[in-house]
């Protein structure tokens, strides 16, 4: 019920900004928001030729395709002037996303299509987890643990696999894997979800752990660094991983307290205070590495793990072959039988995705959210925030609506204020600390058609909103 209202909110919102600026403001025409390209330039007023300054008209005149640019200040975009059929088009600024048509093209060909097939060869591969009893045995050897965290989950039951999983995809920063896993564990505590409307304590503190973000390796951000000239793209590794960390801890702490989870069981104790150790241990393990040694195995160890675990499904379901031969089928047919279910989810999610999709992309191309968003630095410098920091909080304010948009901010922060500058760095803990909040919530309840997520949204944004702060404390502790 939050979620669709909070979606029409943002519609509504941003359609009645888009028609004050059309009659009131300085908006010339809205095709733009309907058909315009991410990056494009965006027409901003019509004129005859005789009505521009004599210099503009000339330099027109004497261009080869009667176009000029003016770049009158280099930190602004530039203003274009294209003569066409006895007008003047005049250009100014680049569109923040695709409008709401191509969304809804972009969204199947660039999205969900990929999307289908992860989940078609992600799904078939549990399904050999399934039918040879890998599942099982994980389920048992994690019981104990889940049983606490999760006390609505049966003993042993399958939906533990998948969620340990997709625990371990994005702690190693593999996302192509971690939502055909995290479906998967969706779909399974729908199964035991005695009201099939509303999500279950076991869906929400499970989907709030997953927003979070835990993330061992964050190889996308080291690679996007690198791509900018970082001198030593990896330096935010440490910080990323204490931010998510935390962002974690508050997000099983706070659904805890809600569902009265007890803190004090050993089990549970013991399973937090290994994680953390494990996690500890392995940064002074990195520690000591020069950069190219950094770089070699933060660039290496994820792959490696799930090329391990893709094969240790592969050999286990080989060595149980007899199973599959009990169940009336082999291990390449029970792989197609999974990757169909797969590609079944993919297709029912698609309505889910592109509504989010279409909703934020109207909301940024309105100009609404660059209203909001400098409302908010503005509001945060005035009460003596570094404007170091104001720079890159567009990442963290367009982060739970919009991965590409907050990571096309991150990259234009690395360009304009250096890759090794306090902004830069700031805006890579922003983007790899936490989940995109309304893409995941219409992905993941979306594929058991769940209507009411009862306090996820607000939880998930809270966890956002500690991501944000930790992020601020432990960038101006490092660097």
């Amino acid at each position: 019920m939050v979620l669709s209202r909070f979606w029409l909110v943002i519609f509504i919102s941003s359609i009645a900004f888009v028609v004050w600026s059309l009659f009131f403001g300085n908006t010339y025409t809205v095709d733009f928001l309907l058909n315009g390209k991410k990056d494009e330039p965006i027409l901003i007023a019509e004129q005859y030729k005789h009505q521009l300054p004599a210099m503009v008209r000339d330099s027109i005149e004497r261009a080869p395709n009667q176009t000029m640019v003016i770049n009158f200040n280099t930190n602004d975009k530039d203003t274009t002037y294209v003569f066409k059929n006895k007008t003047v088009q005049i250009y100014s600024g680049v569109q923040k996303s695709d409008g709401l048509l191509a969304t809804c093209k972009n969204s199947l060909i660039e999205l969900v299509l990929p999307l289908i097939a992860y989940l078609a060869f992600f799904s078939g591969i549990m399904q050999l987890l399934i039918t040879s009893g890998a599942a099982e045995k994980l389920a048992k050897k994690l019981s104990p643990i889940f049983t606490k965290m999760f006390p609505s989950v049966p003993k042993n039951h399958e939906s533990i696999s998948y969620m340990t999983l997709n625990f371990a995809a994005n702690f190693l920063g593999l996302d192509s894997a971690a939502t055909p896993f995290g479906l998967k564990a969706m779909q399974s505590l729908q199964e035991i979800n005695p009201d099939k409307e509303k999500a279950s304590d076991a869906q929400v503190m499970f989907m709030c752990l997953h927003a979070s973000g835990l993330t061992l390796i964050p190889t996308s951000i080291i690679g996007y660094r690198a791509a900018q000239n970082a001198t030593n793209p990896a330096d935010v590794m440490l910080p990323c991983i204490i931010t998510s960390l935390i962002g974690t801890l508050a997000a099983f702490i706070i659904v805890g307290i809600k569902q009265k989870i007890n803190f004090k069981s050993a089990s549970l104790v013991i399973a937090l205070m290994t994680i953390v150790s494990a996690i500890g241990g392995l940064l002074f393990y990195i520690s000591t590495l020069d950069l190219i040694g950094k770089n070699y195995f933060t660039s290496n160890l994820s792959g490696l793990m799930l090329i391990a675990i893709i094969g240790f499904i592969l050999v286990f379901s080989f060595v149980k072959e007899k199973e599959f031969t009990a169940n009336d089928t082999t291990i390449f047919d029970a792989f197609v039988t999974g990757a169909n279910t797969g590609v079944k989810t993919g297709v029912s999610i698609f309505p889910y995705v592109m509504g989010m999709l279409v909703a934020i992309s109207l909301f940024r191309n309105s100009g609404l959210f660059e209203i909001i968003s400098k409302g908010i630095s503005y509001v945060f410098s005035l009460v003596g925030v570094s404007k170091q920091i104001t720079d890159s909080l567009p990442v963290a304010l367009l982060r739970p609506f919009s991965s590409g948009g907050s990571r096309g901010f991150m990259i234009d922060s690395m360009r304009t204020f250096g890759p090794d500058s306090f902004t830069g760095r700031l805006t890579c803990i922003f983007q790899s600390s936490a989940e995109t909040t309304f893409y995941v919530l219409a992905v993941y309840f979306g594929s058991v058609k769940i209507k009411n997520t009862r306090y996820s949204l607000s939880v998930m944004l809270w966890v956002d909103l500690i991501c944000v702060i930790t992020a601020i404390l432990v960038a101006s502790w490092f660097f």
